[in-house]
């Protein structure tokens, strides 16, 4: 069932604009604790860690929404390049928007203090780690940590190039193009 009119459902809008709300919070987050007395940090981090979690439920919602409901095609007026990076682009936002918080998910599980810390979903429950990771020696561990913590830094430098050109495609061809393309993913207007 594809969206009428060209717009995408208000549930595939909703998700949208809500995990791209929370990722913006989380980049926030994570540039802001270098900033705040160390007494703060901890519970921006743990704050970070829900919020990723919450990005990760919600992209196995999208993913399984837009299975059963294939968004409404790209307008015609779309070039064939146009076409192949926007699917490239959308593609790579997926896949990234899940990498993210499953890095975060398995660097915070090789924590040496991870069994010292458990961690809490909001503050509401317990938040299970990846076993796995734990009860190496404390060398690898640290190792382990630190490499899944760069890795997890890199995918969010890549989802901030293509978060800028998806809203720089957006807007060019909202504004420069003159294409109803901004309208596809709000709840007013008409395309």
């Amino acid at each position: 069932m594809v969206a009428s009119g060209g717009k995408y459902t208000r549930l595939a809008m909703a998700l949208h604009w809500i995990v791209a709300a929370l990722i913006v919070a989380n980049v926030a987050l994570a540039w802001t604790w270098k900033y705040v007395p160390d007494d703060a940090v901890r519970p921006l981090i743990d704050t970070h860690k829900s919020i990723g979690i919450t990005v990760l439920g919600l992209a196995i919602l999208r993913v399984l929404w837009r299975a059963a409901h294939p968004p409404p095609p790209l307008p015609r007026s779309y070039s064939s390049f146009e076409r192949a990076g926007a699917h490239a682009a959308h593609a790579a936002l997926y896949v990234l928007i899940f990498a993210l918080p499953i890095t975060g998910w398995l660097h915070d599980s090789a924590w040496r203090a991870a069994p010292t810390h458990p961690m809490y979903w909001f503050g509401l429950f317990y938040w299970p780690r990846f076993g796995f990771l734990q009860g190496y020696p404390a060398a690898e561990q640290d190792h382990l940590h630190d490499v899944l913590g760069l890795v997890h830094i890199y995918f969010g430098y890549v989802l901030y190039a293509l978060f800028t050109l998806h809203v720089a495609a957006a807007l060019k061809h909202q504004f420069v193009d003159r294409d109803a393309e901004l309208q596809r993913m709000l709840p007013w207007g008409r395309v």
